[in-house]
């Protein structure tokens, strides 16, 4: 009950400092949807445009593939809103409510992504109550960020929990010490296929959840992108933010970013997983974080990113 008033209080204290309203984009034959949220107050502002992760992961951070809601991305605008900054998240498209019968999963590809990212950039950069425009993408949202970045006029870039290779390079890597010796060879089979932009028929039971024929177009689209040749690509100031307890991307991923943009800035948020929840080594709190919106989001994320989204340098 104390927990749930304190809750009740935050979200009272947040909702008197902020305005939010929806917002929408028509793109690619169909519209997204999303929440802009301002501080009070008035003048400029930065703004920061929020993408979510990858499949069905809506404008909160939730997907219907994990336990429960953790609302972090809703918790990264509340947050960024105390600190005076507005922000734009949405759901992409195919997804929660911009999932329109126009957009079907086989059709979907990564590049969509980065092309109705680059649309909502260009919208608030066009939009006179915002000083500068930064985007910020979450997991497979970073490496959309990254790319759209290059093709908008953003004043600045943050990858938070992104990936440093490609992801064939990804799947390699984790599927080798899992899967027994036939299959991962079967894997492979179907990984340079798609790596050459053909489509596979035969895919064993036992991968059809990875490589199941109505996902390998967005596969396929994916391989064709590095995240470190999109990053090293940006002359904007660019943010890497990665959690040191994140059991989803591992640290050596940030790195690996860093590595091919020696000019970006590095935090690494000590104790932090990949749902931006402070959870340490406790298995327990990880698991639970997956399916719960009680944790907050990590206090030092907030407070690196609204440093380098106010910094004079990110609007240069």
């Amino acid at each position: 009950m104390r927990f749930k008033l304190l809750l009740s209080l935050l979200m009272l204290s947040v909702s008197a400092h902020a305005a939010q309203r929806p917002v929408s984009l028509d793109v690619g034959g169909g519209t997204l949807y999303g929440t802009e949220l301002l501080p009070d107050g008035g003048g400029k502002v930065p703004v920061v445009l929020l993408h979510a992760g990858s499949g069905p992961t809506d404008r909160d951070g939730n997907s219907k593939l994990l336990p429960g809601p953790n609302d972090s991305l809703l918790m990264v605008a509340e947050a960024l809103a105390k600190h005076g900054i507005a922000s734009v998240r949405y759901d992409k498209r195919g997804t929660a409510a911009s999932a329109l019968p126009v957009w079907k999963a086989q059709d979907l590809r990564l590049d969509d992504y980065i092309g109705d990212a680059t649309a909502w950039l260009r919208k608030l950069r066009a939009d006179p109550r915002f000083s500068r425009v930064v985007m910020a993408g979450h997991s497979e949202g970073a490496q959309i960020a990254a790319e759209a970045c290059r093709q908008a006029p953003a004043d600045a870039c943050v990858l938070i929990a992104g990936a440093g290779h490609p992801l064939d390079d990804i799947l390699r890597d984790q599927l080798k010490p899992k899967l027994p010796p036939p299959l991962f060879d079967q894997s492979e089979r179907i990984l340079a296929a798609l790596k050459q932009g053909k489509t596979v028929d035969d895919v064993p039971q036992g991968l059809m959840m990875l490589y199941h024929p109505s996902v390998q177009p967005y596969l396929i689209s994916s391989l064709k992108h590095d995240p470190r040749t999109a990053i090293a690509a940006l002359s904007m100031p660019v943010l890497i933010l990665q959690g040191t307890s994140d059991i989803q991307v591992q640290a050596s991923e940030a790195q690996a970013l860093a590595a091919a943009a020696p000019r970006a800035k590095l935090v690494m948020v000590e104790g932090m997983n990949h749902l931006l929840k402070i959870v340490g080594s406790d298995e327990a709190l990880q698991m639970k974080s997956y399916g719960s919106p009680e944790l907050p989001v990590a206090p030092q994320l907030i407070d690196a990113l609204s440093t380098f989204v106010k910094a004079p340098s990110a609007g240069k």
